[in-house]
């Protein structure tokens, strides 16, 4: 097998990442020194790789700063409505060759810093990943922001900025160990602190009442102070800001309670305000109702909300007050997109605003928070809901509480108007939920108070409205929608997979980049010889690269000529990496039976984290690595089975692991995963699909034709139907020889001979309740991976697939998802105006 050209060879040969101007170069290469000799080192010949990665981000920084100012003032002249993302997560992985990309400035750097005697991958490596948040909800924001950015919307995301990100994970003897993820330690290039932009966030106190009206009063400040990081759109100029708030105690914190003279100690306790923005809650699809949490939500809401008042008050709008006074206007200026219930107290908080400081009447008031606040819901799994208990709300927000209860007040009046007598209907639908101790549905709240509600894939969205919400759907139907998520081409095809985002390119063009629907053109080349041999070469070449990644990351021996089966995400029941395990488990039966049988070689890859607290999710990912343990160590399979967990799946590692792939595992039960993007990412980097009709994989079937997928096992309404008579997982265990086989394995010891009973949880809740029914769909899953080997066998027509799979993935960017936001949520059009660059004059 040839050797693999590497990227900065490949990188001389491609043109889809922008054409290195030798001006560009020299330039780059001169503002290069001058940021490593004097913002960093005095002294070359002392100078470290970091020092390096720094000089080369100052530079790229450069060319953004410009853009970035201009923008803003584009903004200021043109007074567009903004639209506001809140979210407790923002999984951007690295910047620096994104930036890059989105500049145009990829080759000018790869070339300048090839002249320099330096490797562009190697810097690029050097960066920490940015990693807060836990998965999709995150990284989902993510990939909007750069097409909000790519569509030119005036648009903002805004967070927390967590000194510590989601946990790096360590695997010892099989175990997930967390360590912190310090990612600040050596500075961050990217951010620019505002303190200018310094705002205080009220906790605890009283509520008062006066003749002017309910006051918060003796509540404890903190102050969040807003860290900006800008967001390029693709070749546009325009660059948009994420801000991310940092919790700051005042400098007169506790110290006035302390005039006993505990100098020391008030100083010391600054700490208890300035852990709010600490770290990241490592929880996916899991409410963990902690009053720090409840904090951290409240934090970037009252910091955010107040950032958009300020902005929507200091805005020209065509007449010649400096300020606007009437709130009239707000909802045609400003929009708030709730990702997910956590920042879903903005809903009372802005109420708070209008009505107490503002001294609106609260019809107005109300009307106008309906009209600027839309939800996305992200999940249907139950435990996954925030309910937050009365009591933690009465210490922590007592005005909120008051205000949560007077909207429940008038919502409950209107239902019961409508039904009247229906006791049990306002059982069901009010925002409180009677109990011990009693809570607030924060999913309720953002129904009540939003015009929009939409779910993430076309499944989920039916899910929403016929169970979850459907009481609020049958009074208002007209505020459900469906919102398909999608994901940025640019960091998913571009930047991570350049060989076939090149050959794509030489085919049809470069507009893909920007219309990912252009990608049906590539039917036209489904029997092109020469198209099916590149793309089968593209491919190879990615998994031969990623192969000597993992032998050297993992001392396993890699048969590059095997099917790359991977599945990550996190690691969770409902996703059914237990489901994967036991296919593992029964091929190696099969190669242990019949050894000298012919068999489609397979190197299986698992990756993800686990929720520290997460029993289960910890023994699965210990199952795996002990059933690799035999699997890899045995004479008998050789090179025609290995099993690797990956460990500290991250958005760095999964640029290198989606464009190696073959096969996609997107196996939760049907009616459980609302979305997914991962299922995406690989469809785009020509990975088949073997996954259950959920979330977005039945539009991926409807959109490529169910035989282009590997499509097996129960849909939703057998699910259903199952829950009704009931499941019974032993009747499976009885009936199916293979996976009694497997489960008996599992059970005493075979795969931890020094502690046979160390699975003993994994089997007791597969076998007597396993609420996302594994062993049902068992028998499909392995007759369905016996055509996936099939196919494998006859390269040209899993080539064929493939290319139809590329073609089909047009639907799945994140820029049709935010043109449809912007047109049926937000009332704004996306633009494909470019601001004039920095170095030309405005007109």
């Amino acid at each position: 097998m040839s050797k693999p050209l590497t990227d900065h060879e490949k990188r001389k040969q491609i043109s889809v990442r922008g054409i290195a101007g030798l001006g560009d170069v020299a330039e780059i290469k001169k503002s290069f020194n001058r940021h490593l000799h004097f913002t960093l080192v005095k002294d070359r010949n002392v100078a470290t790789p970091r020092d390096y990665y720094f000089a080369l981000a100052h530079t790229v920084r450069d060319h953004l700063v410009g853009r970035w100012i201009r923008t803003q003032q584009y903004y200021y002249e043109k007074d567009p409505k903004r639209i506001h993302y809140l979210s407790l997560e923002f999984y951007m992985g690295r910047t620096l060759q994104n930036t890059m990309i989105n500049l145009g400035l990829q080759n000018a750097c790869d070339e300048a810093i090839y002249q320099l005697g330096l490797d562009l991958e190697e810097l690029e490596d050097i960066e920490e990943d940015a990693g807060l948040g836990n998965g999709g909800l995150g990284r989902l924001a993510a990939c909007f922001l750069d097409s909000m950015a790519s569509l030119g919307l005036a648009a903002y995301g805004y967070g927390i900025r967590y000194e510590f990100g989601i946990f790096n994970q360590k695997i010892n003897n099989g175990w997930q160990v967390e360590e912190a993820d310090d990612w600040l330690r050596y500075g961050n290039p990217w951010e620019k602190a505002r303190p200018e932009y310094m705002l205080p966030v009220h906790f605890y106190g009283r509520v008062e009442h006066t003749h002017e009206g309910p006051k918060w009063v003796e509540t404890q400040v903190v102050l969040a102070m807003p860290y900006d990081t800008p967001v390029p759109g693709f070749k546009n100029n325009t660059v948009n800001t994420m801000r991310l708030w940092s919790a700051k105690a005042p400098n007169d914190f506790n110290l006035q309670e302390f005039n006993v003279g505990d100098y020391i100690q008030a100083v010391l306790d600054r700490n208890l305000a300035e852990n709010i923005s600490r770290v990241l809650y490592p929880n996916d699809n899991f409410f963990e109702g902690k009053e720090l949490r409840l904090k951290q939500e409240y934090f970037v809401v009252a910091a955010t909300l107040q950032d958009i008042i300020r902005r929507f008050k200091s805005s020209k709008f065509g007449c010649r007050d400096p300020v606007r006074t009437s709130f009239e206007t707000f909802p045609e200026k400003v929009a708030i997109q709730l990702n997910d219930t956590h920042p879903a107290l903005a809903i009372p908080e802005l109420m708070r605003i209008l009505v107490d400081i503002e001294q609106l009447d609260w019809e107005k008031a109300w009307e106008i928070t309906t009209k600027t606040c839309a939800y996305t819901n992200h999940t249907v799994l139950p435990e996954a809901l925030e309910r937050w208990p009365v009591y933690m709300f009465e210490k922590l927000l007592p005005r909120h509480l008051q205000i949560v209860f007077e909207i429940n007040k008038r919502h409950l009046d209107r239902v019961a108007a409508l039904y009247p007598g229906d006791n049990d209907r306002l059982r069901r639908m009010s925002l409180i939920e009677e109990g011990d101790p009693k809570r607030i549905n924060m999913a309720h709240l953002c129904v009540v108070g939003s015009h929009a509600v939409n779910g993430v894939a076309r499944i989920h969205s039916d899910i929403v409205k016929t169970t979850v919400f459907k009481d609020f759907c049958d009074i208002e139907p007209e505020k459900f929608q469906n919102k398909t998520n999608g994901i940025t081409p640019r960091r998913w095809l571009l930047l991570c997979n350049p060989g076939l985002a090149d050959i794509i390119a030489e085919r049809i063009g470069e507009d893909f980049l920007t219309d990912l629907f252009q990608l049906k053109k590539l039917l036209d080349f489904v029997n092109n010889e020469m198209f099916i041999r590149d793309v089968a070469k593209v491919k190879q070449e990615n998994k031969l690269k990623f192969a000597a990644y993992l032998e050297n990351e993992y001392k396993v021996k890699i048969n590059p000529e095997s099917i790359f089966d991977i599945q990550v995400k996190r690691i969770h029941e409902y996703k059914r990496q237990l489901l994967n395990c036991l296919h593992v488990i029964t091929l190696y039966n099969r190669i242990k039976k019949e050894p000298n049988k012919k068999f489609v070689p397979r190197t299986v890859m698992i990756g993800g984290k686990a929720a520290p607290g997460y029993h289960m999710a910890k023994m699965i990912i210990k199952l795996i690595t002990s059933v690799g343990e035999v699997v890899n160590h045995d004479p008998v399979v050789g090179d025609r089975l290995k099993v690797i967990f990956l460990e500290n799946y991250r958005v760095s590692l999964a640029e290198k692991v989606i464009p190696s792939a073959d096969l996609s595992e997107q196996i939760s039960t049907a009616g459980t995963e609302a979305s997914g993007t991962g299922n995406m990412k690989f469809m785009l980097n020509g990975a088949l699909t073997i996954g259950t009709m959920d979330g977005a994989n039945v539009e991926m079937a409807e959109e490529a034709g169910e035989e282009n997928l590997f499509i097996f096992g129960m849909r939703v309404e057998d699910v259903e139907a199952m829950d009704k008579k009931g499941y019974n997982a032993r009747e499976y265990y009885e009936r199916l020889p293979e996976l009694k086989q497997v489960m008996d394995q599992i059970n005493t010891g075979f795969f931890s001979p020094k502690e046979p009973g160390l699975f003993k949880d994994i089997v007791n809740m597969l076998m007597n309740h396993d609420r996302f029914k594994v062993f049902a769909d068992y028998e499909a899953y392995i007759s369905c991976q016996e055509k996936v080997n099939e196919l494998y066998r006859n390269p040209k027509e899993w080539t064929k697939k493939v290319i139809r799979n590329i073609a089909a993935s047009g639907k799945f960017s994140s820029d049709r998802t935010i043109a449809e936001y912007a047109r049926e949520i937000w009332g704004v059009e996306p633009s494909d105006v470019k601001i004039p660059p920095p170095n030309e004059p405005r007109e």
